[in-house]
């Protein structure tokens, strides 16, 4: 498994390539965050924005009788509920990926200080991060950034993210 050009790596790379890992997956789940923060605002404005609609609706009925919503009034609240549901899904979506972003950069974490810490052979080092990546699909997680797996060929094509 081992090839000349790793005969040059050691184990503290090794280790620094997972912590580097790490970061990067820390990087994508502090902007899934603000990404998420960003939608969850644009929700709490349109449901001000709508509650500000209804109240003034319903203000103006207060001096004559009661006048039902107009047909496009309704559809304006329903296009709104559909629009909020969708952000919704999304803010769900974005929230799992942040979480699975965070368990592989805990992993990446781990790892790197069990191969610090225990590790003292390359072949070995090498060996157990391949393994890790495949296990957890790591090159999934990387748009712009080869893998250890996929540099020895394991798999991983980044078709999936």
């Amino acid at each position: 498994m081992m090839s000349n050009d790793d005969a040059m790596l050691s184990v503290e790379e090794l280790v620094d390539y997972c912590q580097t890992q790490a970061r990067l997956l820390w990087g994508r789940v502090e902007t899934l965050g603000e990404e998420t923060d960003e939608m969850l605002a644009e929700i709490d404005e349109e449901i001000a924005d709508a509650r500000t609609q209804l109240e003034e609706h319903s203000t103006e009925d207060r001096a004559e009788p009661p006048v039902p919503m107009m047909a496009d009034e309704i559809g304006d609240i329903e296009a709104l509920e559909s629009e909020l549901e969708e952000k919704q899904a999304i803010i769900k979506a974005k929230q799992a990926r942040r979480s699975a972003f965070q368990d592989l950069a805990s992993a990446y974490v781990d790892l790197a200080e069990e191969l610090a810490a225990n590790v003292d052979d390359v072949e070995e080092s090498l060996s157990r991060i391949v393994s890790f990546e495949h296990e957890f699909d790591a090159p999934a997680y990387f748009e712009d950034r080869q893998t250890l797996l996929e540099a020895a060929g394991g798999s991983g094509t980044n078709d999936e993210r």
